[in-house]
């Protein structure tokens, strides 16, 4: 579900065909660049617009490192998670809101339809033309509201169903962050308490130092 969700968002914001690098990044950390456009079988600039357009949006990240052989760079990609979700949140929130204006607007007024041109119309331009199609000129049916009204609410539990889950995903993620920040903090605290700790100006003698020491000190002749 997520995935599938997430391949929608990315389709969107970068183009039929994007979607590929979903799966290829997904739950993985630090991809190169390279294997991203072998996978996807484009070329290396093709796959940098794309990951450029998603990194505007926040949804992907990188690190770059130099290659030490042909010294110029190559960029490692990690997709964001949660501002994925965050962003698929909003997407939903707003086609949610879509069609509860389209619901209200079909409990509300009517439609009309020309059966041989297949084409629907506000009461509004129905009448504007006086019940006939402007193409054909055939007289305008009244169209099935209730169909369409069934129909409608379908899709709202539908996309309602997404964002539960997308929700609890969402909550899901911030608390492995959290957990992770945390952890991070802690471990970062220890390491604070070492250095006060350890004697300034002072090394570390280690079992080496000590036996290099001893083969260095002069051996005492007998009288």
């Amino acid at each position: 579900m997520q995935i599938k969700l997430l391949e929608t968002l990315v389709e969107e914001l970068a183009g039929v065909g994007a979607s590929k690098i979903v799966v290829i990044l997904f739950n993985k950390k630090d991809v190169n660049e390279f294997l991203i456009a072998r996978k996807m079988e484009m070329t290396i600039n093709q796959v940098r617009n794309i990951l450029y357009k998603l990194s505007a949006e926040g949804l992907v990240s990188f690190t770059r490192k130099r290659d030490k052989k042909k010294g110029w760079y190559i960029y490692y990609w990690t997709l964001n998670t949660e501002k994925c979700l965050v962003n698929i949140e909003q997407v939903l929130i707003k086609k949610i809101n879509e069609l509860n204006s389209q619901l209200k607007n079909r409990e509300t007024k009517r439609y009309y339809i020309c059966r041989p041109c297949n084409i629907e119309v506000n009461e509004e331009t129905a009448l504007e033309h006086g019940f006939s199609c402007e193409e054909c000129a055939s007289v305008y049916e009244l169209s099935d509201g209730e169909k369409q009204i069934r129909e409608i609410k379908a899709k709202i539990t539908k996309v309602n169903n997404d964002l539960k889950v997308i929700r609890d995903e969402l909550v899901l993620e911030r608390t492995r962050v959290n957990k992770k920040r945390v952890k991070k903090e802690k471990k970062d605290e220890k390491e604070k308490i070492k250095k006060k700790k350890a004697p300034v100006g002072k090394k570390k003698i280690t079992k080496k130092a000590v036996k290099k020491k001893a083969l260095k000190r002069p051996v005492k002749k007998k009288k």
